[in-house]
């Protein structure tokens, strides 16, 4: 026998590779089956996008409708008098406003674009809540003519709607949007007069103080996707606490208190875990964290809620179907058998300039919301093989065009469709014309029928609002 000795070897495979490399290779590690998705509302993934192409947006009524009605009844219930607007700002495209409205939500816009818009829907000015930082001397004019709900952001505005406001025959209904500290970080402080070093009560004085001005709302809004039901408490409390001074100081008792929005949708941001139902509190724990303080104060003094909400209502109900255009990598490691597979997983975990990664036809010009939010990637069949890691390009000529670095899916072919969900809170309204146009956004309604809402744009769509130079024109 021989008396040579080789000690073993230790590689640097463990410093190299992530805390998951162990669990990677085994070839089922991430399942045997990859979720999948192949109809939405009863109709079929694929047949829309035959019938309409790709990428194309898909919003479910049925559940926009669900969302609206079961927010109602989770307030309603509490506090009956509870007014809704809904955020023109997280989907303004008409036919999901109209929904809304038919639900009995009002119009909160931030914008004369959106002021427009709203009132183009049939909405009257007195049923209109006016936010934002910056509203338009001429925007105000006519926000101030038709009594709308004007919510004053900052010093500069309160002197020109004092100016406006100076002409009209009867005293002018008006909010002022007050910022606070209610342990949510970062505070939102860009947005109206600072509650905690006495801003918000000059303004409230000021605003009493002028002849033609009543102060109808105390607002807030602080932040958006908040996981803590008792923000909205302290919040509340500390709105009514402002109010309280005011009716002592001034003897105006202010009939209204608007909480904003910022309630979340079933959604999930990078590196959380999931699923979303065990981390996000359904909407009636904001309803009994509000309604909790609200029950606190005298029947008679209670004051009207108004919430604005936006990501809840229509996060959900909307879904982005993108396709396969090119597959980098290896095409299909797992049809040469059980060998071939393995032999992908540790190819996989050599490094990420090896991984098998799709280029989709959907990139960060329709995912403005992906950086932040881990939306669920799904392809239409369940897969013959175990999902594996890959990588998910956009479709633009940028490095940075990646929508999700890292996603269990089934190896996929050309053309295969993917669903990506939930998509509906501000990724059509922030999409951008950058290199592709805008894909076109569908409806699936009641009926279950798919019916169009937003055609794809043209050249003619992009190009219309161009001049050409008279010396640059050529016969």
């Amino acid at each position: 026998m021989s008396t040579d000795y080789s000690p073993p070897l230790v590689s640097n495979e463990l410093g190299r590779h992530s805390l998951e490399a162990a669990a990677d290779r085994n070839l089922y590690a991430r399942g045997t089956h990859a979720a999948w998705l192949g109809e939405i509302d009863g109709v079929a993934v694929r047949e829309l996008v035959k019938q309409f192409g790709s990428p194309l947006f898909v919003f479910s009524e049925a559940t926009i409708r669900r969302q609206a009605r079961r927010m109602r009844e989770a307030f309603t219930s509490r506090h009956p008098d509870t007014v809704f607007a809904w955020s023109y700002k997280t989907n303004y495209l008409g036919a999901i406003c109209r929904v809304l409205h038919e639900e009995g939500w009002t119009a909160e816009v931030v914008s004369d674009f959106e002021y427009q818009k709203a009132r183009k829907l049939g909405i009257a000015g007195e049923d209109i809540v006016y936010n934002g930082p910056y509203k338009p001397r001429a925007s105000l004019e006519t926000a101030v003519r038709e009594h709308a709900l004007i919510q004053i952001d900052n010093w500069d505005e309160l002197t020109l709607v004092e100016e406006l406001a100076s002409g009209l025959p009867q005293p002018l209904d008006v909010g002022i949007r007050v910022w606070l500290d209610a342990g949510i970080q970062p505070v939102w402080s860009k947005f109206g007069f600072a509650l905690e070093n006495g801003e918000a009560a000059r303004a409230a004085a000021q605003v009493l103080a002028h002849p033609k001005l009543r102060l109808h709302t105390l607002h807030t809004h602080i932040g958006t996707y908040i996981l803590a039901p008792g923000a909205y408490a302290v919040a509340l409390a500390k709105l009514l606490a402002l109010r309280s001074q005011i009716r002592q100081e001034h003897g105006h008792q202010v009939p209204c208190i608007n909480l904003g929005g910022g309630f979340p949708s079933l959604s999930l941001l990078h590196g959380m875990p999931g699923p979303a139902e065990a981390v996000v509190p359904p909407i009636e724990a904001y309803a009994a964290a509000i309604a909790g303080v609200l029950e606190k104060v005298p029947a008679r003094a209670r004051p009207q809620l108004r919430l604005e909400s936006g990501r809840y209502l229509v996060d959900e109900a909307g879904y982005l179907l993108a396709s396969v255009v090119a597959v980098k990598g290896v095409r299909d490691p797992f049809a040469a058998g059980d060998s071939a597979a393995r032999a992908y997983k540790e190819q996989m975990l050599a490094g990420d300039d090896v991984r098998t990664s799709y280029v989709i036809d959907a990139g960060i010009n329709l995912l403005y919301t992906a950086a932040w939010y881990r939306m669920d990637i799904l392809p239409t069949h369940p897969g013959r093989t175990p999902p594996a890691p890959t990588r998910l390009y956009g479709p633009l000529c940028m490095a940075i065009d990646v929508v999700r670095y890292t996603v269990d899916l089934p190896p996929l072919e050309l053309g295969d469709v993917l669903t990506l969900h939930p998509v509906g809170a501000y990724n059509v309204v922030q999409s951008m014309q950058f290199i592709a146009y805008r894909p076109a956004v569908v409806m699936i309604g009641t009926s279950g029928q798919p019916v169009l809402i937003r055609a794809r744009e043209t050249l003619d769509d992009v190009a219309g609002p161009e001049r050409m130079p008279a010396h640059l024109q050529q016969g």
